[in-house]
């Protein structure tokens, strides 16, 4: 089995440089929210499953933005990579390596990014050609230094990772200089609280400032 995450949807993904992690509450807020993020440069969107309407506002946002690549986050079961799948996600991850949601994403044809956090975890993602891991919780675990001591081991595989937990417009640009990154996600450009209180501006505004790193 191999993995699914095309060149060109690798392109696009590095080309954003971020992933916009974002947690919506209301659908009304999805429509917003895609053209704040458009508006400031950001063409990726991490839309997490946290939230019961989660699935009706990723649904929206690849109905009415087509120019925004909308990924499915917090992917923890086999059952909610194919509801990712039919809302409209390209591509998904999760915050650690479960075997059977891996396995499920590739019955289905969807890219998937397991989450990882250990060497071993690296190997498991292996186990299934997985190449593109989320490295969460980034700063956490040790941050960059950390990362960089763990993967060196699979360097010849050209692992690439995305980042997540903790990152921010101050230690940004540190994770996108490394080779190993292929882009960061983050929760700071729209936040929970940003999207609830519809800071539509402020987010654009945090947007535009990651394309600047």
């Amino acid at each position: 089995m191999k993995n699914l995450f095309t060149n060109q949807l690798r392109k696009q993904l590095s080309a954003s440089r971020v992933i916009a992690t974002v947690t919506i509450e209301k659908v009304e807020d999805a429509k917003p929210l895609a053209e704040a993020l458009l508006s400031g440069g950001v063409h990726a969107v991490e839309v997490t499953l946290r939230t019961p309407l989660a699935l009706e506002a990723m649904r929206n946002i690849t109905q009415n933005f087509p120019e925004l690549l909308v990924m499915a986050g917090t992917v923890i079961t086999p059952q909610q990579v194919k509801q990712v799948q039919d809302a409209g996600a390209v591509c998904a991850v999760a915050p650690g390596m479960n075997r059977r949601v891996v396995e499920a994403a590739l019955s289905v044809g969807l890219p998937f990014a397991p989450g990882i956090a250990t060497p071993s975890e690296i190997e498991a993602a292996l186990e299934y050609d997985c190449d593109l891991l989320k490295y969460f919780p980034a700063e956490s675990m040790g941050g960059l230094r950390y990362l960089k001591n763990i993967q060196a081991p699979y360097a010849h595989f050209g692992l690439k990772f995305i980042p997540l937990g903790g990152l921010n417009s101050k230690n940004a640009g540190e994770y996108l200089k490394e080779d190993c990154i292929l882009a960061i996600g983050g929760s700071w450009i729209a936040s929970a609280d940003a999207i609830c209180s519809g800071d539509w501006n402020g987010i654009k505004q945090r947007a535009a400032a990651i394309k600047k790193i």
